[in-house]
């Protein structure tokens, strides 16, 4: 399974209206700038996003893009389904009858376990964690 831009760019809004979670509405315009993507593609990937009701949309000069629930209960899998379609790393496994298909099928598991199990909070607070600092006393 290969992610597109689809999915990559389509994440990296989420996780940037995940950041900005109950402070109002999001520009794409300032996701685009602040990414350096394109916003006309940005307004294509959000379009399936707000259809499916993981965004909603406000209009307005102060408008923009919102999660419609907390950044801790949308999964990064939630969002590659949604653009990217069913996660699967091989097409037609379960018609397989080959050896192989145990090998697929564990992928295809580890690969949502992982997915369905990062939410856009872990992804928005990546690097945030605050780094152990040592006092040293001489």
């Amino acid at each position: 399974m290969k992610i597109s831009t689809k999915g990559r760019y389509g994440l990296t809004i989420m996780i940037e209206l995940a950041k900005q979670y109950g402070e109002g509405p999001v520009p794409l315009r300032k996701i685009a700038a602040d990414n350096e993507l394109s916003e006309a593609y940005l307004e294509q990937l959000v379009a399936p996003l707000r259809n499916s009701g993981l965004v909603r949309s406000v209009r307005g000069a102060y408008g923009g893009y919102m999660l419609t629930r907390k950044p801790s209960e949308i999964s990064a899998g939630d969002v590659i389904r949604i653009l990217e379609g069913p996660i699967q790393p091989v097409e037609g496994i379960e018609e397989e009858k080959q050896p192989q298909r145990q090998l697929w099928a564990r992928i295809r598991d580890a690969v949502k376990n992982v997915l369905d199990t990062t939410t856009l909070e872990d992804l928005a607070n990546y690097g945030n964690e605050e780094t152990e600092h040592y006092m040293f006393y001489i």
